[in-house]
């Protein structure tokens, strides 16, 4: 059964992510719980991205890929990233996370969290592609959590 789940205490799934989490209004991570985590799982993955760009900006904006995140972690407090974890390049073209920006209307935000057997031996500054790329036929278990942000 998955149990993987992720959640935050700074809104709840499918609702409005706080102001100071945009890209242009502080730019802060918020706080993730992460529970679940099946046995055998070697690292977490966290990609956050927006679908919704796609109608804006012809593709879906890349805000925040975080890889090798320990599987004991519980919890990712806000505005850090875990010890020995790695973050990769945004659709910004930097490194780490960038909060929503929606440049037309509310898009929806989705948190991707996934379970892998490996631990990813890629470099800091990765892109998501890279990312995704290495952990096919990988993943055990994955979830996500959304929250919608309006400019």
């Amino acid at each position: 059964m998955n149990s993987l789940s992720l959640k935050s205490s700074a809104f709840e799934n499918g609702e409005i992510i706080p102001r100071k989490y945009g890209y242009k209004n502080g730019n802060n991570s918020p706080h993730l719980k992460i529970e679940g985590v099946p046995e055998g799982t070697k690292s977490l993955v966290l990609i956050m991205d927006d679908p919704d760009a796609m109608g804006a900006v012809g593709k879906i904006w890349v805000h925040w890929v975080l890889w090798n995140v320990s599987p004991s972690t519980k919890e990712i407090p806000e505005n850090s990233i875990p010890v020995d974890s790695l973050e990769g390049e945004t659709d910004f073209g930097e490194i780490g996370y960038g909060g929503p920006a929606p440049p037309d209307k509310e898009h929806t935000y989705i948190f991707k969290l996934y379970a892998l057997d490996v631990k990813l031996s890629l470099k800091k500054g990765s892109t998501k592609a890279d990312v995704e790329k290495s952990m096919k036929n990988h993943i055990i278990s994955e979830t996500k959590l959304e929250g919608k942000y309006a400019p």
